[in-house]
Formats: C-alpha cells, structure tokens, sequence
C-alpha cells in the first residue's frame, strides 16, 4: 500500500497553531473492474461492510447520492461523524466533508478509482486535516489513527471486492 502525509504547524495572526496535514493512502493492485469498485464505493451508506469499526451509515438528506447528500457515520464506540459528498464523478470518485464530530477546524476528503491494468484497479484516499485546537502531539496521534483507518479499510475493500467477504482482525 503506498501512503504519504504531509504535515506542518504555523501561527495564525492571533498566535494560535495551526496544525495542517494532507494524507494520502492507494491500495494494493485490486481485482475488480471500475464498475464493480463504483457499485461500491459509490453507495456512500456502504462502508460497515468495508470500514473497520464503522457501525451503521444514516443518509440524513433526501439525496442518496451525488453532490448534496449528507450521511452520519456512525463507529462502534458512539462516535458519530457528519460528512456531506461536494462533488460527484459518478464511476470514479466524489469527495465529502466532515462538519461535525471531529476535533478539526477541516476535514475534506476523496476517495477515487483509477484502473491499475486489465480489470485491475486502484483506490486513492486522500484527506486534508486541519486543527487549531489540537496540540501537535495530539494531532500526531490523530494522523496515525487515521492513517491506520484508512490502510484497513482500503485492505477490507480489496477483500470485499475480490471475494465478496470484510476481513476482521
């Protein structure tokens, strides 16, 4: 799995650290056409049967898909996130913001299909934090968990995708 993260500090005018990070995850060669990867992927209520600890998905928006809809991920351990999908690529990709529910002033992230050879793909998660109430080590900690997310839950998805099934573990 090829990863990156991108991470710096900087003041802001009244003196408060910013702690600003991109982070990147691609996943091994999948077999699986686009199409198959879209089907899900592109279902944005999906991810308890690929993402680790994720409990239920709730639509909150009469849109289901595409730009607009708005869904609660909801983890094991109570934890709810609000992210609403800002753009669509239908069959590749679309990207969402978190509003509530992370300790982060910013959250946007993409989740994207490219082939990688004859029905072979890749999938590319990539997010761009940013904090002013976090201390760094704190937001340190915050990458690594998330960076850990989305490795596992990229393996899952291969996993889904090639045989049908979620891995545990």
């Amino acid at each position: 799995m090829q990863q990156g993260t991108v991470g710096r500090k900087r003041k802001n005018a009244g003196g408060k650290s910013h702690h600003t990070a991109t982070l990147r995850k691609v996943s091994a060669p999948i077999r699986a056409t686009p199409q198959k990867a879209w089907r899900t992927v592109g279902d944005i209520a999906s991810m308890p049967a690929w993402a680790p600890s994720v409990s239920k998905v709730r639509i909150t928006s009469r849109r289901r898909r595409g730009v607009g809809a708005v869904r609660d991920v909801v983890f094991e351990d109570g934890r709810c996130i609000e992210e609403h999908v800002t753009s669509w690529d239908a069959g590749s990709g679309f990207t969402y913001v978190a509003t509530e529910g992370l300790p982060l002033r910013a959250y946007v992230a993409t989740i994207s299909i490219r082939p990688s050879g004859r029905d072979r793909i890749r999938i590319t998660w990539q997010s761009y934090l940013n904090s002013t109430a976090m201390t760094e080590s704190e937001f340190a900690g915050l990458l690594a968990e998330m960076g850990a997310f989305y490795e596992e839950s990229l393996a899952n998805l291969k996993d889904v995708l090639s045989h049908g099934k979620k891995e545990h573990g």
